[in-house]
């Protein structure tokens, strides 16, 4: 039997719990559900296999000799089961733990929450590396990164921390002065000079065209190679910003940065916890992964 038709481990579990203890409530006691529970659990495990494992009788069960040959092979794989997972947390969790990503979520997004982390996990020490690059695991020293993308690799261990959506942003004295989309032909618009073609939304000429102002506009403001800077003008009162919603997330809800116009769109990225399939289980990626998808901010997914 392929491992996709196997049946569900909730009905291995009670029927090897049964048939061990002799019944469905000694089972439902020692799994902490009901009696009911352990017999639907069964029932569906027979449906499954199309053999009947136990006979209902009047005073009780009696387990059948299909049950009696099916119950070693299933206590020999919990006990496996059991062991490695014994194991596992035996691993030592402590030391070095180097996390890559880009400055902008790592300034305004990671590095914010990492002391939680440190209270949680004292015993590894991060080590945090910004770079714009998607790093090489098989030749970089990195344990694990979070990576800024559409689809991560398939041959990474990856999950989804994070959507983007994009908006228009200035601090909050200079958008009171910005009450209609036409008065940014007034304001200094702030430039990201580090985007690519694969995302358009992050230059002014998409916003321009969709709050219909020349595009024009489009050519005059400073320019910034790291977005970071790009949002600590954006602070300091010095224009308007294309802002992305996780690395600015702290800045909208301190209110140091005020969204515009009520307007966003989405990016199409989003951004990703990835590992080496091999060493996406080592105790400290698993401990640094569990952390930063429980840090989501619930509003942000």
């Amino acid at each position: 039997m392929s491992r996709s038709r196997l049946p569900p481990l909730n009905a291995l579990r009670a029927f090897e719990a049964a048939a061990r203890n002799g019944g469905f409530t000694a089972a439902a006691r020692e799994l902490n559900v009901s009696p009911a529970a352990i017999s639907q659990h069964v029932a569906a495990l027979e449906a499954h296999l199309g053999v009947r494992l136990f006979r209902r009788m009047a005073r009780g069960l009696a387990i059948t000799d299909a049950g009696r040959a099916y119950l070693p092979g299933l206590e020999e794989g919990f006990a496996t089961l059991a062991a490695a997972t014994n194991a596992l947390r035996g691993r030592p969790r402590a030391g070095r733990l180097v996390v890559s990503t880009l400055p902008s979520f790592a300034t305004g997004w990671l590095v914010p929450r990492l002391p939680d982390f440190r209270r949680r996990y004292p015993e590894i020490d991060v080590v945090l590396r910004s770079e714009w690059r998607f790093v090489d695991f098989a030749r970089d020293a990195v344990d694990v990164a979070i990576r800024y993308t559409k689809e991560p690799p398939a041959a990474l261990r990856a999950d989804r921390l994070l959507p983007e959506t994009l908006f228009l942003c200035a601090a909050p004295a200079l958008a009171q002065a910005l009450r209609r989309p036409a008065d940014l032909a007034k304001a200094t618009l702030l430039h990201d000079s580090s985007i690519g073609r694969s995302e358009p939304r992050l230059g002014w000429e998409p916003w321009l065209d969709l709050l219909g102002l020349p595009a024009a506009l489009a050519a005059r403001g400073p320019g910034f190679s790291d977005s970071s800077a790009l949002y600590v003008a954006a602070r300091l009162g010095h224009g308007v910003a294309v802002g992305r919603s996780a690395p600015l997330a702290d800045d909208l809800a301190a209110g140091r940065l005020v969204r515009l116009f009520d307007l966003e769109l989405p990016s199409g990225f989003a951004y990703w916890v990835v590992a080496p399939k091999a060493g996406a289980e080592d105790p400290r990626v698993s401990a640094f992964r569990s952390w930063v998808l429980d840090a989501r901010t619930p509003a942000l997914l």
